[in-house]
């Protein structure tokens, strides 16, 4: 199997748009969590998410082809494109071939559906835009992606609800390293605090309901901890074959050397029952990374802030990890961005690449009192210097989805 290395990261996030942004925010523990102002949020019982109010795509897009595309697409591009002009990879007629892309979302373009659909009903079919399918399938991200660099290999969008980030960064190394592709641009985008959405979330009691204190809301581990908060956002990564990479003089940033998934085969919303799925994924990635669990020194934890979802987690780590579960430090970086839901493993994976290069873990804000059933170090409240050679990152979704990221650091 051929090395896989990361070589350039691009991020559209709640707490900043670029990765230094991202990261210094994380480093700070700046929370992205606000009231929502994009619609008319009186009648539901959760009125804030994690948005993204500055994002201009006319920054990254021209204006004619951004009207185009659904908000998630706009999100993918730009993230794209800040990956790329990191990689420094220009794709040219002759390697166009080998480089492929997979961008996932875990909705797609909802907003676009439910604009639509309003236009129908109020205006009649023939109203509606010629452009609303390819602006709201899910694949679209990918699509779009690839015509604009001109990147004619392994195209794909993986969908599987919360994992399917990681699940894109994962497939997308695993093309590399058995030949089928030279360097990918994976990640996953999301753009989903619609009235649609929150509606179907809120229906669910899946969300926090701590209107009053929006930056408080999302806190992963604690006791009063009351459900997630939507995020949106896109996370890219550029991944490439080592020998591809330093042929062209490109700066390794970290190697990806482990990927696992797992189905729960349980339950539609709820995680198998001591994170059983979860414990399989992050077997199955320390086994394709040679590793054992005591060489992990950092773990970007799924930590949503829900229940059920922050133990089952805690307990897959523990049956992993055993002994060395004691002082694995891991943290929810999520309690900052908020859930970007299909796009959560995206940002998640960049933030265990700079934890590996800046020797800073990102910490769980808003871990006032730890749940007694989350036995983990997960953190709190401040990040932490430390040296770390290998970070792990895992992403689960609805469904039963688990997907589990191992990335090294190197000084290559």
């Amino acid at each position: 199997m051929r090395r896989v290395v990361v070589t350039g990261m691009g991020a559209v996030t709640p707490v900043g748009i670029g990765v230094s942004s991202f990261w210094e925010s994380l480093k700070t523990g700046k929370s992205g969590v606000r009231r929502i102002e994009s619609f008319d949020v009186t009648d539901y019982p959760t009125k804030i998410a994690a948005s993204i109010p500055g994002f201009s795509p006319e920054d990254y897009i021209d204006r004619k082809e951004a009207r185009r595309m659904d908000r998630f697409v706009q999100f993918a591009v730009a993230a794209a494109k800040m990956a790329m002009d990191q990689a420094g990879l220009v794709i040219t007629e002759e390697v166009a071939p080998r480089v492929g892309v997979y961008i996932g979302s875990g909705i797609g373009g909802l907003a676009t559906l439910e604009d639509q659909h309003r236009t129908l009903l109020e205006r009649g079919p023939k109203r509606v835009s010629p452009f609303f399918i390819p602006m709201m399938i899910g694949d679209m991200a990918s699509g779009q992606v690839s015509i604009l660099f001109g990147a004619q290999g392994p195209n794909s969008a993986p969908v599987s609800a919360c994992a399917t980030g990681s699940n894109s960064i994962g497939d997308a190394y695993q093309m590399i390293a058995r030949g089928a592709a030279d360097a990918m641009i994976c990640g996953g985008a999301e753009a989903t605090i619609t009235p649609l959405a929150l509606a179907g979330f809120c229906s669910a009691k899946a969300l926090s309901e701590r209107n009053e204190e929006p930056e408080r809301a999302s806190r992963p581990y604690d006791r009063a901890r009351d459900g997630f908060v939507m995020g949106e956002g896109a996370g890219i990564l550029v991944i490439e074959e080592y020998a591809f990479a330093k042929a062209r003089g490109a700066e390794i940033l970290a190697e990806v050397v482990g990927y696992g998934m797992s189905g729960d085969a349980y339950h539609l919303v709820q995680p198998a029952p001591e994170g059983a799925g979860a414990a399989r994924a992050m077997r199955a990635a320390l086994t394709d990374a040679r590793l054992n669990p005591e060489q992990i020194g950092y773990i970007n934890a799924h930590g949503t802030s829900t229940q059920i979802g922050d133990v089952a987690e805690s307990q897959a780590v523990e049956s992993i990890f055993k002994e060395a579960a004691k002082h694995t430090p891991v943290s929810s970086t999520k309690s900052m961005t908020g859930h970007l839901l299909g796009a959560a493993g995206g940002i998640e994976a960049i933030a265990a690449v700079m934890a590996l290069r800046e020797g800073i873990l990102p910490p769980t804000i808003n871990l006032d009192e730890k749940d007694p059933e989350c036995r983990l170090d997960y953190i709190p409240n401040v990040a932490r210097e430390a040296t770390v050679h290998y970070a792990m990152s895992n992403s689960f979704g609805f469904g039963g989805h688990n997907a589990t990221l191992i990335f090294a650091k190197t000084n290559a």
